[in-house]
């Protein structure tokens, strides 16, 4: 699902830990479901690259589910990327709302099958590419591995003639038996259609741990992508290693 994906994904990586809450009828239990998570992180990376020019985020979200398969959802972030790029944009706010499909099989395998809508609300000077996004995705899980893939009916966050651009996202998460600590890893693609000079690959490994409500994560990120061609307006290479730490609670 791409809330799971954006907790694990974006940055490529998930930093926000969800738990659902399920209301219950004085005789049985609803077939509805209501989840939602709070977090702070030490930097918002998406597919590899910095969002907030290196500075904390605050995010959450909520997602309602129905014992069907389906689900929608809203998750959210402050960021800076756009405002980097051009100090006329005022966008400050990450609005995400996706809707989907998800079922688990025999023998471990899972589909999730959805919608997810890129909001950035703001003024934005003329002449400046609409970077609100929509893209389509697929995933398949076997057992802790998952494989992603996206595609985007429209230009990619405001790159121009880039509709139909691809991300492959392989991720997987396992127990390490230790305290109650998982170890997750990832690696993307982002193909960019009509500019393949901003193709890139990103990749991260992580440690998280849940307490109760509240969970906490470090994690590593890092990519390719062209120095030259993801430098902002600041100077600050937005694909450079970093180490992002992330805590959150669920409700």
């Amino acid at each position: 699902m791409k809330h799971l994906g954006r907790a694990l994904w974006a940055a490529g990586l998930s930093i926000a830990v969800m738990a659902s809450a399920q209301a219950q009828t004085a005789a049985e239990e609803s077939d509805w479901t209501l989840s939602a998570n709070l977090g702070v992180a030490t930097d918002y990376r998406y597919r590899g690259l910095m969002q907030t020019n290196g500075k904390p985020a605050v995010q959450g979200g909520f997602d309602i589910g129905h014992s069907s398969g389906f689900y929608v959802g809203n998750w959210n972030s402050s960021i800076s990327w756009l405002s980097d790029a051009d100090p006329d944009v005022s966008s400050s706010v990450e609005m995400d709302f996706y809707g989907g499909y998800s079922r688990s099989f025999a023998n471990d395998v899972t589909l999730d099958v959805g919608v997810l809508h890129y909001y950035y609300p703001g003024r934005y000077p003329g002449g400046f590419n609409d970077p609100d996004t929509t893209e389509a995705y697929v995933s398949v899980g076997y057992g802790p591995v998952s494989f992603k893939y996206s595609h985007a009916f429209t230009d990619l966050f405001g790159t121009p003639d880039s509709k139909h651009s691809q991300y492959f996202d392989l991720s997987a998460a396992w127990p390490t038996g230790l305290y109650g600590i998982e170890l997750s890893g990832h690696v993307g693609r982002q193909e960019i259609r009509n500019w393949s000079e901003g193709s890139y690959t990103d990749w991260s490994i992580g440690l998280s741990r849940q307490f109760g409500r509240f969970g906490a994560s470090l994690t590593y990120v890092d990519t390719d992508a062209d120095r030259d061609l993801y430098t902002n307006s600041h100077g600050r290479y937005m694909g450079k290693a970093t180490v992002v730490v992330g805590v959150s609670a669920a409700f």
